[in-house]
Protein backbone atom coordinates (compact mmCIF):
# COMPACT_ATOMS: atom_id res chain seq x y z
CA UNK A 1 0.00 0.00 0.00
CA UNK A 2 1.45 3.35 -1.03
CA UNK A 3 1.98 5.95 1.67
CA UNK A 4 2.53 8.87 -0.67
CA UNK A 5 0.41 10.11 -3.48
CA UNK A 6 1.56 12.53 -6.14
CA UNK A 7 -2.08 13.45 -6.71
CA UNK A 8 -2.52 15.99 -3.94
CA UNK A 9 -5.00 17.82 -6.19
CA UNK A 10 -3.85 21.31 -5.26
CA UNK A 11 -5.57 24.42 -6.49
CA UNK A 12 -4.57 26.58 -9.42
CA UNK A 13 -1.48 28.62 -8.56
CA UNK A 14 -2.26 32.24 -7.83
CA UNK A 15 -0.07 35.06 -9.06
CA UNK A 16 1.08 36.29 -5.66
CA UNK A 17 4.56 37.59 -4.80
CA UNK A 18 6.30 35.21 -2.38
CA UNK A 19 4.44 32.13 -3.59
CA UNK A 20 6.75 29.26 -4.65
CA UNK A 21 5.97 27.23 -7.80
CA UNK A 22 2.96 24.93 -7.55
CA UNK A 23 1.61 26.51 -4.35
CA UNK A 24 -1.74 28.19 -3.64
CA UNK A 25 -2.39 30.88 -1.04
CA UNK A 26 -4.41 30.07 2.07
CA UNK A 27 -5.60 32.44 4.79
CA UNK A 28 -6.47 29.72 7.30
CA UNK A 29 -3.96 27.33 8.92
CA UNK A 30 -4.61 23.76 7.75
CA UNK A 31 -3.94 20.98 10.27
CA UNK A 32 -2.01 18.01 8.87
CA UNK A 33 -0.33 15.41 11.07
CA UNK A 34 1.17 11.95 10.65
CA UNK A 35 -0.64 10.65 13.74
CA UNK A 36 -2.75 11.65 16.75
CA UNK A 37 -2.13 14.98 18.48
CA UNK A 38 -0.11 14.44 21.67
CA UNK A 39 -0.99 16.53 24.73
CA UNK A 40 2.23 17.31 26.60
CA UNK A 41 1.95 18.78 30.12
CA UNK A 42 4.48 21.56 30.57
CA UNK A 43 5.93 19.90 33.67
CA UNK A 44 6.83 16.89 31.47
CA UNK A 45 8.14 18.90 28.52
CA UNK A 46 11.88 18.76 27.90
CA UNK A 47 14.03 19.68 24.92
CA UNK A 48 17.38 17.91 24.49
CA UNK A 49 20.23 18.38 22.03
CA UNK A 50 22.42 15.29 21.79
CA UNK A 51 25.76 15.70 20.05
CA UNK A 52 27.46 13.25 17.72
CA UNK A 53 29.73 12.22 20.64
CA UNK A 54 26.78 11.37 22.92
CA UNK A 55 26.96 14.49 25.11
CA UNK A 56 23.64 16.20 25.72
CA UNK A 57 22.18 19.49 26.91
CA UNK A 58 18.56 19.71 28.08
CA UNK A 59 16.09 22.41 29.08
CA UNK A 60 12.83 21.95 30.95
CA UNK A 61 9.95 24.34 30.16
CA UNK A 62 10.89 26.95 32.79
CA UNK A 63 14.54 26.92 31.69
CA UNK A 64 13.49 27.19 28.05
CA UNK A 65 11.18 30.14 28.80
CA UNK A 66 14.09 31.93 30.49
CA UNK A 67 16.14 31.89 27.26
CA UNK A 68 16.22 34.97 25.00
CA UNK A 69 13.26 34.83 22.61
CA UNK A 70 12.53 36.51 19.27
CA UNK A 71 9.40 37.62 17.47
CA UNK A 72 9.56 36.97 13.73
CA UNK A 73 7.32 37.02 10.67
CA UNK A 74 7.82 34.41 7.94
CA UNK A 75 6.04 32.71 5.05
CA UNK A 76 5.37 28.96 5.39
CA UNK A 77 4.86 26.43 2.60
CA UNK A 78 3.36 22.93 2.93
CA UNK A 79 4.24 20.06 0.60
CA UNK A 80 0.48 19.59 0.10
CA UNK A 81 0.68 22.84 -1.90
CA UNK A 82 -0.72 25.47 0.46
CA UNK A 83 1.29 28.53 1.48
CA UNK A 84 0.50 30.99 4.26
CA UNK A 85 2.26 34.32 4.02
CA UNK A 86 3.28 36.68 6.83
CA UNK A 87 2.85 34.30 9.78
CA UNK A 88 4.00 35.66 13.15
CA UNK A 89 5.74 33.56 15.78
CA UNK A 90 7.70 33.84 19.02
CA UNK A 91 10.41 31.41 19.92
CA UNK A 92 14.04 30.67 20.70
CA UNK A 93 16.53 30.73 17.85
CA UNK A 94 18.50 27.55 17.24
CA UNK A 95 21.57 29.81 17.30
CA UNK A 96 20.86 30.50 20.98
CA UNK A 97 20.48 26.81 21.79
CA UNK A 98 23.53 25.70 19.82
CA UNK A 99 25.74 28.24 21.62
CA UNK A 100 25.57 25.87 24.60
CA UNK A 101 26.64 22.78 22.64
CA UNK A 102 30.01 21.66 21.26
CA UNK A 103 29.62 19.97 17.91
CA UNK A 104 31.18 19.61 14.47
CA UNK A 105 28.19 17.74 13.03
CA UNK A 106 26.82 18.65 9.60
CA UNK A 107 23.45 16.90 9.94
CA UNK A 108 20.61 16.63 12.44
CA UNK A 109 17.63 14.44 13.17
CA UNK A 110 14.77 16.32 14.81
CA UNK A 111 12.67 14.27 17.27
CA UNK A 112 9.14 14.85 18.49
CA UNK A 113 6.82 13.58 21.19
CA UNK A 114 4.89 10.79 19.50
CA UNK A 115 7.93 9.46 17.63
CA UNK A 116 7.98 11.70 14.54
CA UNK A 117 11.40 12.50 13.07
CA UNK A 118 12.75 14.63 10.24
CA UNK A 119 16.29 15.28 9.04
CA UNK A 120 17.57 18.84 8.56
CA UNK A 121 21.14 19.87 7.65
CA UNK A 122 22.83 21.80 10.46
CA UNK A 123 23.44 24.83 8.25
CA UNK A 124 19.66 25.15 7.74
CA UNK A 125 19.10 25.56 11.48
CA UNK A 126 21.68 28.28 12.12
CA UNK A 127 22.30 31.94 11.17
CA UNK A 128 18.75 33.06 11.98
CA UNK A 129 17.06 30.39 9.84
CA UNK A 130 15.18 28.34 12.48
CA UNK A 131 13.44 28.60 15.84
CA UNK A 132 11.74 26.51 18.49
CA UNK A 133 8.44 28.40 18.55
CA UNK A 134 5.89 28.44 21.37
CA UNK A 135 3.59 31.27 20.26
CA UNK A 136 1.71 31.80 17.00
CA UNK A 137 -0.10 35.04 16.16
CA UNK A 138 0.39 36.27 19.72
CA UNK A 139 -1.19 33.21 21.37
CA UNK A 140 0.25 30.07 22.95
CA UNK A 141 0.84 27.51 20.20
CA UNK A 142 -2.19 25.21 20.02
CA UNK A 143 -1.56 21.45 20.31
CA UNK A 144 -2.92 20.77 16.80
CA UNK A 145 -0.26 23.14 15.43
CA UNK A 146 2.53 21.54 17.45
CA UNK A 147 2.18 23.14 20.87
CA UNK A 148 3.57 23.56 23.36
CA UNK A 149 6.58 24.02 21.03
CA UNK A 150 7.51 23.17 17.46
CA UNK A 151 10.45 23.68 15.15
CA UNK A 152 9.98 26.38 12.49
CA UNK A 153 12.28 26.23 9.46
CA UNK A 154 10.39 28.51 7.06
CA UNK A 155 12.65 28.21 4.02
CA UNK A 156 11.93 24.44 3.75
CA UNK A 157 8.62 22.64 3.23
CA UNK A 158 6.70 22.65 6.48
CA UNK A 159 7.02 18.90 7.19
CA UNK A 160 10.60 19.82 8.21
CA UNK A 161 9.15 22.13 10.91
CA UNK A 162 8.44 19.26 13.30
CA UNK A 163 5.49 19.63 15.64
CA UNK A 164 5.72 18.75 19.38
CA UNK A 165 9.49 18.90 19.16
CA UNK A 166 11.47 17.44 22.06
CA UNK A 167 15.01 17.19 20.77
CA UNK A 168 17.64 17.29 18.08
CA UNK A 169 20.23 14.60 17.50
CA UNK A 170 23.43 15.87 15.85
CA UNK A 171 24.93 13.49 13.28
CA UNK A 172 27.99 13.15 11.04
CA UNK A 173 25.98 11.44 8.26
CA UNK A 174 22.58 12.31 6.83
CA UNK A 175 19.73 9.86 7.48
CA UNK A 176 16.06 9.96 6.44
CA UNK A 177 13.37 10.81 8.95
CA UNK A 178 9.74 9.64 8.97
CA UNK A 179 8.47 11.14 5.68
CA UNK A 180 11.85 10.99 3.98
CA UNK A 181 11.99 7.21 4.54
CA UNK A 182 8.51 7.05 2.96
CA UNK A 183 9.69 8.77 -0.24
CA UNK A 184 9.66 12.48 0.48
CA UNK A 185 12.65 14.55 -0.62
CA UNK A 186 15.65 14.51 1.73
CA UNK A 187 15.91 18.33 1.66
CA UNK A 188 12.56 19.89 0.70
CA UNK A 189 13.19 23.29 -0.90
CA UNK A 190 9.77 24.73 -1.91
CA UNK A 191 11.30 27.03 -4.53
CA UNK A 192 12.75 23.97 -6.30
CA UNK A 193 9.58 21.89 -5.71
CA UNK A 194 11.58 19.20 -3.89
CA UNK A 195 8.53 17.27 -2.74
CA UNK A 196 9.56 13.67 -3.40
CA UNK A 197 12.68 11.64 -4.07
CA UNK A 198 13.81 12.42 -7.61
CA UNK A 199 12.34 15.94 -7.67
Amino acid sequence: MAIISKGFGGRRRESVPGLPPGQYLTHDFPVLSAGPTPRIPLDRWRFTIQTETGDSKSWNWDEFMALPAEDYTVDIHCVTKWSKLGTTWRGVSLDTLMEQVESAADYTMVHSFGGYTTNVPMEDLLDGKAWIAYKFDGEDLAPEHGGPARLVVPHLYFWKSAKWVNGIQLMNEDEPGFWEAAGYHMYGDPWLEQRYQGD
